[in-house]
């Protein structure tokens, strides 16, 4: 018997054993009668499924997507399966599936032995800890939350509540994913004096350029380096659009070779360094405040450090000097829970939890 022959409630059942939308979409262009059969009434279903495949869980996914500040984070809600949900799901869940190729690189950073590529059990559970973490961020990094409030207890209650949603456990994965954030920023967007200057000798060996780093802790950003258009604040600053952002940024890039380590006259590689020790530290900390997206994104299109002292400036000056809060808050609710966090991290470190956990 042909495949285009089989009934129709086998094809419906292959339509709802594939694991993304793209496949949904190639199998539904076989043919007419297959294309008849994804347009019925099965067809948000069938979508959905191989949503919650591909970039699930959906459970997770759209209680980020859903949030506002018109109700409490920790608030689970219903929210009804759509084409325009949709779309918000797949543009987030391409972020979350490169996190889970980045992941890796940066678990087992010197531990080269134990890298490997994560299962599809792992991915998923990548994302249900990115998806969540995400939602921390989207609910209290934000000029709602200034210094200010940080330690007001009202507030840490209510950054508590949302991580009482979820059990020690998933605690530890969302902290081995803050993990990984966490290191892209130090390493690859905001990357210390002492790691660019590891780096620049790796990349030029057999040059006796020294380095200047500024000692300063205020100094103009480089005026050779372009702000990068920041896409996620168009709503508190006109912004151009990232076409013609991306037509410049090329421009740049092909005039100057744009890199943190190219080295021509009107390029100062010490001064992509972004301090040693304390002031590094604080640095990492507030752009800790920045969404998965907004971190992969820097990662990806703003290699100089003006560029992203561009993409910051545009949040406002509740950004600057107001650090992260995941790791307070995951300390309070520990402490309430009678555990220790420094256990949990020591545990994260030896693979005894988190995403991917040694056998």
């Amino acid at each position: 018997m042909l495949f285009e022959g089989l009934a129709t409630e086998l094809v419906l059942h292959v339509f709802f054993s594939c694991n993304s939308i793209d496949d949904v979409l190639a199998l539904s262009s076989t043919c007419h009668r297959f294309r008849d059969i994804y347009a019925s009434s099965q067809k948000f279903a069938i979508l959905e499924q191989a949503a919650e495949s591909q970039f699930g869980p959906l459970q997770d996914l759209t209680q980020l997507l859903s949030h506002n500040a018109s109700q409490p984070a920790h608030v689970i809600r219903d929210v009804p399966f759509s084409l325009e949900l949709l779309k918000q799901i797949v543009r987030t869940g391409r972020v979350a599936e490169k996190w889970c190729d980045i992941y890796p690189f940066k678990k087992w950073k010197h531990d080269y032995e134990s890298r490997r590529l994560l299962t599809n059990p792992e991915r998923y559970l990548l994302r249900r800890a990115l998806y969540r973490l995400w939602l921390y961020t989207r609910a209290f990094h934000n000029r709602d939350h200034p210094r200010e409030l940080r330690n007001n207890k009202l507030v840490v209650q209510k950054r508590a509540g949302l991580l009482h949603n979820w059990n020690t456990l998933e605690l530890g994965e969302i902290a081995d994913v803050h993990y990984v954030l966490r290191e892209v920023l130090h390493s690859n967007v905001c990357p210390s004096n002492g790691t660019i200057a590891r780096k620049f000798k790796k990349r030029h060996p057999d040059n006796e350029h020294h380095l200047l780093f500024n000692i300063h802790l205020n100094y103009p950003p480089l005026a050779s380096a372009p702000p990068a258009h920041n896409p996620f604040t168009s709503q508190y600053h006109q912004v151009p659009s990232l076409s013609s952002h991306f037509h410049s940024t090329s421009a740049f890039n092909s005039r100057h070779a744009t890199s943190k380590y190219s080295m021509h006259s009107q390029h100062d590689i010490g001064a992509e360094g972004w301090g040693d020790d304390i002031l590094h530290y604080y640095v990492v900390e507030d752009m800790l405040k920045l969404d998965p997206a907004q971190i992969l994104w820097l990662k990806e299109n703003a290699p100089l450090k003006g560029m992203v002292e561009g993409h910051v400036r545009c949040l406002g000056d509740w950004f600057e000097n107001n650090g992260e809060t995941w790791a307070y808050t995951l300390e309070w609710v520990l402490n309430e829970r009678g555990e220790d966090v420094g256990e949990l991290m020591g545990a994260i470190t030896d693979g005894e939890l988190g995403v991917a956990v040694r056998d």
